[in-house]
């Protein structure tokens, strides 16, 4: 049963119950089997205080049985095609090609059928298990391309578009950064207008998809405004981090990202005060309540909102950090991977690789929450975001080997200055919370406590009793503070 869910005595296990309880997709019957680890602590009593309460009428339905022998059959029917009625091309190329489509297809629906389910259901637990497969088989692409030559890496981008493995042409990305130029007087505001094109509604809804992600106003803000000053500061190695500074921070920070995490912000909130309550498409009466439950299929089943809090402990404060790093890295290998594969902006392979990005990355987060916030129940980390992290370091291993020359480019003076200022405070701030905050907040409670002694001693003395019951319990319990 999920956390929270409530259903009557006599009803049926539903769809999220089958999830649970069939993990894989199959298996034997619940009664067959013993409960899963931690179940015990899915009832609605000790579910944490961040997440939604959810009603379930129990419905379970053809659209989320496992249909591993279907899945099978079709795929035998299709290779069983191929090999006996379909004669072979003499193409040996067209044949590779055709062949690692086919394994990765072959590799995508058995993953779909079989693969360990993650913490999202909707719109459905098979949606997520493809996109799972599909992190697997672009970590092994990557890995592929890092064991080639620079040449050899390059030219094997042609055998999926052959437009690509030729160098990227020179752009001026800064060029004139007047907000009105009076040397134009067709249309002084031509600079603002050059740089309305698709990548704005692009950064618009990017940064509306990431704050649905990590859920928090000042993360997005932190990592928004720090990938800015990350693109002062490699402008030097790649031409399209130079922008105007209007660009960067009012069409980027405020109008676009800002933009985007505001409407972020109030999604969360309306997600975190639904009712999730879920009922049967044929249990529903009206054509109208029909249409509403297709609709908020495409919503999560329950919601988590998620407190960061990183200055609650060193752990939490590290684990902040590293995802704020890990996003920022993912960002700049946009970038730098464009650049060394030698792939335009504009090309599909970019797009994709952000959609991608967006249905893994919120899995990976959840995933991420879950075992900082609840390590006991959540005791490894979950497959979708050790998958991201290891993509994460993969393509900019690729970055380093395919161009050290251009990132070994060092850095401005006073850009390192900045930087080297900030990861001092950083540093200092780090020190002071969690080491010498906590020394003087237990020497002073030391000092209190012998005080308060001394206090009680003396008073004791003045009596004529050397002898006090309120001091033997003091130090009882001093003793047994010290056994602990």
């Amino acid at each position: 049963m999920r956390r929270g869910e409530r259903r009557g005595p006599g009803a049926a296990p539903g769809k999220a119950a089958l999830e649970e309880q069939q993990p894989n997709g199959g298996g034997p019957p619940a009664a067959e089997r013993s409960p899963p680890p931690g179940a015990e602590r899915d009832s609605p009593g000790l579910r944490r205080s961040t997440e939604s309460e959810v009603y379930d009428d129990g419905t379970n339905t053809f659209f989320w049985r496992a249909h591993t022998l279907t899945v099978l059959f079709i795929l035998t029917c299709a290779l069983g095609y191929v090999t006996l009625l379909e004669e072979t091309p003499q193409d040996t190329a067209y044949n590779t090609k055709r062949g690692i489509v086919a394994s990765i297809l072959v590799f995508l629906c058995f993953g779909v059928t079989q693969a360990k389910d993650g913490p999202f259901s909707r719109p459905h637990p098979a949606y997520w298990r493809f996109w799972l497969c599909v992190s697997v088989v672009y970590e092994l692409f990557l890995i592929f391309i890092l064991f080639q030559t620079v040449q050899d890496g390059r030219q094997f981008m042609k055998y999926i578009d052959p437009h690509l493995g030729v160098p990227l042409p020179e752009r001026d990305y800064g060029g004139n950064c007047l907000i009105y130029d009076p040397g134009n007087e067709t249309d002084p505001f031509h600079n603002i207008w050059d740089k309305l094109d698709g990548f704005v509604p692009a950064h618009f809804f990017g940064w509306y998809l990431k704050t649905l992600m990590i859920r928090d106003w000042w993360m997005c803000m932190i990592i928004s405004v720090m990938f800015e000053f990350l693109e002062y500061s490699l402008e030097h190695q790649l031409p399209n981090f130079s922008e105007c500074w209007w660009d960067h921070w009012i069409m980027d920070v405020i109008l676009c990202n800002g933009l985007g995490i505001y409407c972020g912000m109030k999604t969360l909130s309306w997600l975190s005060l639904k009712t999730y309550k879920w009922q049967g498409l044929w249990n529903i009466p009206t054509y109208k309540g029909k249409m509403k439950r297709i609709v908020f299929q495409f919503t999560p089943y329950s919601w988590v909102k998620f407190e960061w809090k990183p200055a609650s402990s060193l752990r939490r404060w590290l684990a902040v950090c590293g995802i704020i790093f890990v996003f920022l890295l993912a960002e700049l290998n946009t970038f730098y991977l464009k650049f060394v594969l030698w792939m335009p902006p504009e090309h599909y392979l970019v797009l994709l690789r952000l959609v991608f990005f967006v249905n893994v990355g919120g899995v990976a987060m959840r995933e991420i929450y879950d075992f900082m916030d609840d390590p006991k129940f959540h005791k490894k980390l979950g497959q979708q975001a050790w998958l991201v992290a290891a993509i994460t370091a993969t393509e900019f291993l690729i970055v380093v080997k395919y161009d050290p020359y251009t990132l070994t480019l060092s850095l401005p003076f006073y850009i390192t200055q900045c930087w080297i200022l900030g990861i001092i405070l950083v540093l200092t701030w780090t020190a002071w919370r969690f080491f010498i905050r906590d020394i003087t907040l237990r020497y002073k409670e030391i000092r209190r406590q012998k005080q308060e002694h001394k206090y009680e001693k003396d008073k004791c003395l003045s009596n004529g009793d050397g002898h006090s019951s309120i001091l033997d319990e003091q130090a009882g319990n001093k003793l047994r503070e010290r056994k602990l």
